[in-house]
């Protein structure tokens, strides 16, 4: 058995994990990675494998650094199943065409440069028509059931947490060259317990191999409900001041969260129930349609709010407002009274939200929320760091607004959590490796495997693999 780490190691980014087996090739994630747009550009286009050669792609969940690059493997070769969630494939269903959307935008505008200094133009690593190529290929399964990949080789899909539909994944291997069972577990990635929507991850106490992510490996989150005291007191503070929250947010999981959390603070009358709330972003509005159909990934608090609320809707409420159209998005640039305004992209790099900060950065009656984090040299990054100027769309403008951040609504279990779930293990794997963290939080989490007792412990480089 060989594991080839093709992603996502010593970074945060572009998830993919080759599994060879009993002849056979099994791929963990086929993610986009994301940095600088040459390097992005280059890496995402070349597969480090032969597509035609995978046999099968475990998929953990939706998010584009571990499901973008799917239509490019289907493009390049590849043929056999797309195994995930029922929901984990409804996502990618709407993320994979936004994403080719967004690729045909950049290279658009990219090679308007290149004709004029005289350069080849770039084609996008994929088109919306091998996006629907691709989604031919998805299986859907559910959580906690065993299913037979090939001869020898089980998969089951455990509730990870972290977004609607994600998983880790227990791989279960009849290894044909020592005759032995063998269990690796995938944690995907893993999110945090006493989330509001969605169920605990899942504590599992066997694993002989284990991949564990470390987004937040040496770090600890503010707890949640902390975050929720600290949004019914923004809201507040910036109606009290006649003012508009311009709230940047990803549109799977971050919106859903805020909208259920703004509906509650409303039922609880502990913000004004005549304050218009705008989603402003039709991929977010898609998902939310999305998180509606998928009700075995609730909570038992969600189930209990549904069954006492006159709306039956954690994303519906009197004064909630989801606008689709530009003309209506155009139209929230005209409201003069105080107003929550939710748009993508959570960064401030791209979308409608683009718009909603250059008309209300400037005005200090208004507040910028910050509800997730910001990498640097983006916009949102600047808005942070109160830079008293940034540009949008090219000009420069004052940044008068309040800037607040609210860092409760992760969606990633930070060091204590991974460290909760990892000590479940009541069979210790005989071989770890941290994956999905940048260098110093998986050298830290692989510091706190260790106190736990686990041995080879790897924090694997890019291209390296590992024969067991």
């Amino acid at each position: 058995m060989q594991i080839e780490f093709c992603g996502a190691v010593r970074t945060v980014t572009g998830s993919q994990h080759l599994l060879t087996v009993n002849g056979h090739k099994i791929l963990l994630d086929c993610g986009l990675y994301q940095g600088s747009r040459k390097q992005t550009y280059e890496r995402n286009q070349h597969l480090p494998y032969d597509a035609a050669s995978i046999d099968v792609l475990i998929l953990s969940h939706a998010h584009i650094d571990h499901s973008g690059n799917i239509p490019n493997l289907v493009k390049s070769g590849f043929s056999g199943d797309i195994i995930c969630t029922y929901a984990t494939r409804d996502l990618c269903s709407i993320m994979l065409r936004d994403s080719a959307k967004i690729q045909k935008y950049d290279i658009n505008y990219l090679n308007k440069k290149r004709r004029r200094k005289d350069l080849p133009l770039l084609e996008p690593i994929y088109s919306m028509e091998d996006v629907i190529e691709s989604l031919k290929y998805f299986i859907g399964i559910g959580y906690n059931r065993s299913f037979q990949i090939m001869p020898g080789v089980s998969i089951t899909f455990y509730d990870a947490g972290h977004i609607l539909g994600s998983a880790m994944v227990a791989i279960d291997i009849e290894d044909e060259e020592t005759n032995k069972q063998v269990r690796l577990i995938f944690s995907g990635d893993l999110g945090r317990p006493n989330r509001a929507i969605l169920r605990d991850p899942t504590f599992l106490d066997e694993a002989d191999i284990l991949l564990v992510e470390s987004t937040y490996g040496n770090r600890e989150h503010a707890p949640t409900d902390s975050a929720i005291e600290k949004l019914e007191e923004v809201v507040n503070d910036t109606c009290k001041r006649g003012g508009k929250l311009i709230v940047p947010s990803f549109a799977i999981g971050r919106t859903q969260e805020l909208v259920y959390a703004l509906h509650r603070l409303v039922k609880n009358r502990d913000i004004s129930p005549d304050l218009p709330v705008f989603v402003d972003s039709p991929l977010a509005i898609d998902a939310t349609g999305i998180y509606r159909l998928h009700p075995e990934a609730y909570n038992e608090d969600v189930f209990q709010f549904l069954s006492e609320d006159a709306h039956g809707d954690l994303f519906g409420f009197d004064m909630m407002r989801y606008t689709r159209s530009t003309f209506q998005s155009k139209e929230l640039n005209f409201l003069r009274e105080p107003a929550v305004i939710i748009s993508a992209s959570g960064m401030c790099e791209a979308g409608r939200i683009l718009h909603h900060l250059k008309n209300n950065i400037e005005d200090s009656r208004n507040t910028v929320l910050i509800v997730g984090w910001q990498a640097p040299n983006t916009l949102g990054r600047r808005i942070v760091e109160r830079q008293p100027r940034v540009k949008i769309f090219g000009e420069e403008y004052q940044l008068k607004a309040k800037v607040v951040t609210i860092n409760g609504f992760s969606a990633h279990a930070d060091r204590s959590e991974l460290l909760d779930w990892t000590g479940h293990f009541k069979k210790r794997p005989a071989h770890s490796y941290i994956v999905h963290g940048e260098e110093d939080a998986s050298f830290a989490l692989a510091d706190g495997l260790r106190d736990q007792g686990f041995t080879d412990v790897n924090v694997p480089s890019l291209g390296q693999s590992y024969v067991i």
